[in-house]
């Protein structure tokens, strides 16, 4: 398949089913709804987090090793758009996912086509951590609902999955482009155009700009807590914003890759190196100096139910301010944004009333190009801007920065 015919898809749509759509101008925004797969047991939510971490650091070595390989987002806790696809449109369920960018459907639900339907005869398959997915691009319509269609954005139709995706139909990648190279197994090196590509391309937005919002969690209930926005920001969601080059330093720059120091208070635990933003993790890594020196500070002792750093009410006290200093500014997580919430404590097997941090080992040294994850608890306290078009990650203070709801 030559290279300009993948140039003509267009943009991706997604909806919440009796949600309404903002579609007047650019930008669009979209709500998106927390479920948590597991709701009458538990899981490992960090054991699934660590494999995602691990799949992330691999990517170079899978690439020049004849694998196309990502992370699959950590299936406890993610967040799903609705999306109708095709004329009739079947409504699929998918993972909305910072940490890839092929966008494909058919792990729960079959693809269904129908008159709109484009068999690109094109074969794909892309390998996660733990599972795969692997069948024919589409082009075909992606309905937002309300009325709002955009004709043929690439999918992947699945035909063989491998792996637990949850209650999804797929994943919705909003990953730089470079991480589809090598999905297409007879154009190994074509890129295939992103969702956010395709709106930009097609002037739906004028900016190639995707920004993610969220509020805290405070129910186990599956609830629309968080917004997509394609194009720009939604002002009165947040402060000022700064923003940061994307990293050049491998493996971090395949991602939205960012240079950060982290300090615990006023002492330095990670010097400036480079590291990702992701929401589809659903903790926060950081290398393994790092952490033991966060362990030593903060008192705290892993628990062997959860693995995650138990601490005393004593010890939440005295806890300090973790500071995120990226670019001219701080961002600094509060002790209760520094929380695992209680209310899903019995959800991961830990006990109801204990006090668990959401910081953890990355598993690797500092100085190896890929040194921090900043997963979930950091883009539910602070509003996200990945900037496409200039290369670039934003972040900003929300409403919800200083929220002691944890």
């Amino acid at each position: 398949m030559a290279a300009a015919s993948l140039l003509t898809i267009l943009l991706l749509a997604l909806s919440i089913t009796g949600s309404p759509v903002e579609v007047n101008n650019s930008p669009i925004t979209l709500p998106i709804a927390r479920r948590l797969s597991a709701l009458n047991g538990t899981i490992n939510a960090l054991e699934q987090d660590k494999a995602r971490v691990a799949a992330f650091r691999l990517k170079d070595y899978n690439l020049k090793h004849g694998s196309h390989s990502i992370p699959v987002a950590n299936l406890g806790t993610v967040y799903y758009a609705a999306v109708g696809i095709g004329s009739p449109a079947t409504t699929y369920y998918l993972i909305v996912d910072t940490g890839t960018s092929n966008t494909w459907i058919g792990a729960r639900t079959p693809y269904v086509p129908t008159s709109t339907s484009v068999n690109t005869n094109e074969y794909v398959k892309v390998t996660y951590g733990a599972g795969y997915f692997s069948g024919t691009e589409y082009a075909d319509t992606f309905d937002f609902g309300n009325g709002l269609t955009i004709a043929q954005q690439w999918i992947g139709a699945a035909t063989e999955t491998s792996g637990n995706f949850g209650e999804a139909d797929g994943i919705l990648g909003l990953g730089p482009v470079e991480l589809t190279q090598g999905s297409l197994t007879e154009d190994v090196d074509i890129l295939v155009p992103t969702v956010t590509d395709n709106l930009h391309r097609q002037g739906t937005i004028h900016l190639e700009v995707v920004s993610i919002s969220f509020e805290p969690t405070t129910s186990t209930q599956s609830m629309v807590n968080g917004e997509l926005t394609f194009g720009g920001t939604v002002r009165n969601k947040h402060g000022p914003i700064t923003y940061t080059p994307r990293t050049t330093t491998k493996p971090a720059s395949k991602y939205w890759g960012i240079d950060q120091s982290i300090s615990y208070g006023s002492t330095t635990i990670l010097s400036s190196t480079a590291g990702i933003v992701d929401v589809g993790t659903t903790f926060i890594h950081i290398a393994t100096d790092a952490y033991n020196q966060y362990r030593t500070l903060t008192g705290g002792i892993p628990d062997a139910a959860t693995g995650l750093l138990l601490i005393t009410s004593t010890q939440y006290g005295a806890l300090q301010n973790l500071n995120f200093n990226i670019g001219s500014a701080t961002f600094s997580l509060t002790p209760n944004g520094q929380l695992w919430p209680r209310i899903l404590n019995t959800y991961i097997g830990g006990s109801s009333n204990a006090l668990y941090l959401v910081v953890n080992d990355l598993g690797t040294p500092s100085g190896k190009g890929f040194d921090f994850v900043n997963g979930y608890p950091f883009t539910e306290r602070f509003y996200c801007v990945f900037d496409t078009s200039r290369s670039r990650v934003g972040f900003a203070t929300t409403s919800y920065t200083d929220a002691t709801t944890n």
